[in-house]
């Protein structure tokens, strides 16, 4: 179950015991930038500007569902060493594998479409670059980022964090420059929708929260810092933990603060905040260095998503397949999609928050495998779920399964949500 050595905490100890700990840190950082990317800018402010503080509960409680998922994700990389699509082939009916394959394929599509189209316009709106243009860098600079991971996964972890940080600071500030009716706020953690819209953003907020690609990734991103056993790999287990809750729950205040600044500056006030690029009008309108400190975060967003969510494509291929291809080339297929919705002249916030609830429904695949698959002591040895633990992730899972149905309902039949 555990294979041999003890290298991640020898060369922890061997640095001191704060930058040793400090050494443990860091996957959950990269799985937390897909809670921060393009998509969540999209359907937050959305859900912000068109509903107020409505939709605040669905906020808190995706980021409370992606502290558990992700937790269960990095559990699995550490009591097998491997990745859940490497587990999920060598358990699983070959024909179920290849279906997980090609659904997973789909999600990584949608989500380097989020990631892609965001850089564009942060490219835009600060330096005019045309979006087709800006979709070409943001691609390149995701391959520059990927090169640091061949390299050694702490310099990919550590400029991925640098990114991840100018986000938080940039919505920090901003929030700090509105006022927030904390009333309102507070009331919004009750549960309600108003309609059939305020069910697709509550969906895609979802599908921007728990991205089904980091559920692949963070197993991966933790399957080689163990090499030891026993009270070595539970050690690890309490950081990765920690790590967790670090990062997503960071990621979770920086979605909050995206949702209440635009409940705060722009419901009910006429101003056009159903695009990015409305967003960054109405806060230039406010205030120009907060216009400039969305523009920023959204690049860094943008760039640092980018990068991850190749990554996760190239753990979905090489752990379900069994193949691996060159990078640029993974980089290129999952580039075309973006590239073109931007050559058309397609809407781009709007294929941002669409691309979200394409990923909503593409949670089920990655999350019911890991369910199983966590659950079972001969698969985990001893670090397998308690059982409350797999009861808490089986109605997560449920939750997601029956909001899902629940909007395709609504939207086919076009009958309000409430």
């Amino acid at each position: 179950m555990f294979v041999a050595s003890n290298t991640v905490l020898r060369g922890g100890s061997a640095r001191g015991r704060l930058r040793g700990r400090l050494l443990l840190l860091g996957p959950a950082f990269v799985a937390a930038i897909a809670y921060v990317d393009p998509g969540n800018f999209a359907t937050n402010f959305s859900a912000g500007a068109g509903y107020g503080y409505l939709l605040v509960w669905v906020i808190v409680s995706a980021n409370l569902m992606a502290m558990v998922i992700q937790s269960l994700s990095a559990k699995l990389g550490l009591a097998t060493g491997e990745n859940l699509c490497e587990v999920s082939r060598r358990e699983f009916p070959r024909p179920a594998v290849w279906g997980l394959w090609v659904q997973a394929e789909l999600v990584a599509m949608a989500t380097d479409l989020a990631e892609v189209l965001g850089g564009a316009i942060a490219l835009n709106l600060l330096f005019g670059i045309p979006l087709f243009q800006g979709g070409l860098i943001t691609g390149v600079v995701a391959f520059l980022l990927l090169s640091l991971h061949t390299r050694g996964y702490r310099r990919f972890e550590l400029a991925i964090g640098g990114l991840f940080a100018v986000i938080v600071i940039g919505f920090f500030v901003n929030l700090g420059r509105v006022d927030v009716d904390g009333g309102a706020a507070v009331a919004g953690l009750v549960p309600a929708f108003t309609d059939t819209d305020s069910v697709l953003l509550a969906t895609g907020i979802l599908g921007a929260t728990v991205m089904p690609h980091v559920i692949y990734l963070h197993s991966a991103l933790t399957q080689d810092r163990t090499r030891g056993a026993g009270a070595s790999v539970r050690t690890l287990l309490r950081y990765q933990r920690v790590d967790v809750a670090i990062a997503m729950g960071l990621a979770g205040l920086v979605n909050l603060s995206m949702l209440l600044i635009a409940a705060a500056l722009f419901h009910d006030t006429g101003t056009e905040a159903d695009t990015l690029e409305g967003v960054h009008s109405g806060l230039s309108a406010v205030d120009g260095t907060a216009a400039v400190a969305f523009a920023l975060a959204l690049l860094a967003s943008g760039f640092a998503s980018s990068g991850v969510g190749t990554l996760a494509g190239q753990v979905v291929l090489q752990g379900y397949l069994r193949r691996r291809i060159p990078i640029l080339l993974r980089r290129t297929l999952t580039l075309a999609p973006a590239l073109a919705v931007l050559a058309i002249g397609v809407d781009p916030t709007r294929a941002l928050v669409l691309s979200q609830v394409v990923l909503s429904f593409g949670i089920p695949f990655a999350l019911v495998p890991l369910v199983m698959l966590t659950r079972r002591r001969d698969v985990m040895g001893e670090l397998v779920n308690h059982r409350a633990t797999t009861a808490l992730a089986s109605l997560l899972a449920a939750v997601i399964i029956g909001l899902n149905g629940f909007l395709l309902v609504q939207v086919l039949s076009g009958s309000p949500a409430g």
